[in-house]
């Protein structure tokens, strides 16, 4: 972190079951806490300029290290890490925080993990933000494909280790439209992981191991803003058909941006983000 956040944000250690969770907290000035989870391969670091920007808006921050990234510990056991065992650490996490009621804001995997937690928990929340998010795989055997997939970059994340790792991941398509300097700025984020921890997050919390959460959508009640990049064509089709779905959704695309928005229009993500949740109090 920068010097200047270490005056707002204070990292604490909170244990649930067997798991220590690292959390970034800044306490609230006028406004409600906001929930950030990040996306695999990233911590909470991921999203301090989003949290910078809405702590100077007078918003409290709640950032984890989930489950396998950062310096968050817990077990190497898949179902340790499985959305419910990980949403139910979210909710006890917050409990011992902010008891009231939150906005939440997540990113790709990280907007999973929301996603589900919103429709558990429809009632507990003022808003909901989702970026480059997906509600799983509807099809039982695209599921199962996938499942199978994530277990094989598993082993190979434990067998090759985390600069292999990290190589391979910033050579996927879905970084294309990121700039040098942002690449070699994720590149040394991700090299900050356990490869270990990575590789049972993708066993226990992976899209082709997560329940389908499409049919679950109108669960959510409260207003939701859907974030694409207009050059991710695979979740900025999901995002329509999430939107299609659900009760108070509104989608934002972004033009000549991919995947991680917040990376590539830092400014204008964080801008939009604000006003959403500043309408949603």
């Amino acid at each position: 972190m920068q010097e200047r956040d270490l005056l707002h944000f204070h990292a604490h250690e909170i244990t649930i079951e067997d798991a220590r969770y690292r959390v970034l907290v800044a306490l609230p000035r006028d406004r409600a806490n906001v929930l950030i989870l990040h996306g695999f391969t990233g911590r909470a670091e991921s999203n301090m300029p989003l949290a910078r920007t809405l702590r100077d808006a007078g918003f409290g921050i709640i950032m984890p290290d989930l489950l396998g990234h950062g310096r968050t510990i817990a077990p190497y056991d898949p179902i340790r890490y499985r959305m419910e065992q990980a949403a139910a650490d979210l909710l006890t996490l917050c409990d011992q925080i902010d008891p009231a009621k939150l906005h939440l804001v997540g990113y790709s995997m990280g907007g999973r993990l929301a996603l589900y937690l919103a429709t558990q928990q429809p009632d507990r929340w003022y808003s909901l933000v989702l970026e480059s998010a997906s509600p799983g795989l509807a099809d039982p055997i695209a599921r199962a494909e996938r499942r199978a997939e994530d277990n094989l970059l598993a082993a190979e994340i434990e067998a090759r280790g985390i600069e292999w790792f990290v190589r391979y991941w910033g050579k996927l398509p879905l970084w294309r439209t990121q700039n040098a300097d942002q690449r070699e700025a994720l590149r040394r984020e991700r090299l900050q992981n356990d490869p270990k921890g990575l590789a049972t997050s993708l066993r226990g919390m992976g899209t082709g191991v997560q329940p389908s959460l499409w049919n679950d959508l109108d669960r959510i009640t409260c207003p939701t803003l859907l974030i694409a990049g207009r050059r991710d064509s695979k979740f900025l089709e999901v995002a329509h058909a999430m939107q299609a779905r659900m009760r108070q959704a509104r989608l934002s695309v972004f033009p000549g941006t991919g995947h991680a928005v917040h990376v590539e229009k830092p400014e204008d993500f964080q801008r939009q983000v604000l006003g959403f949740l500043a309408d949603c109090e």
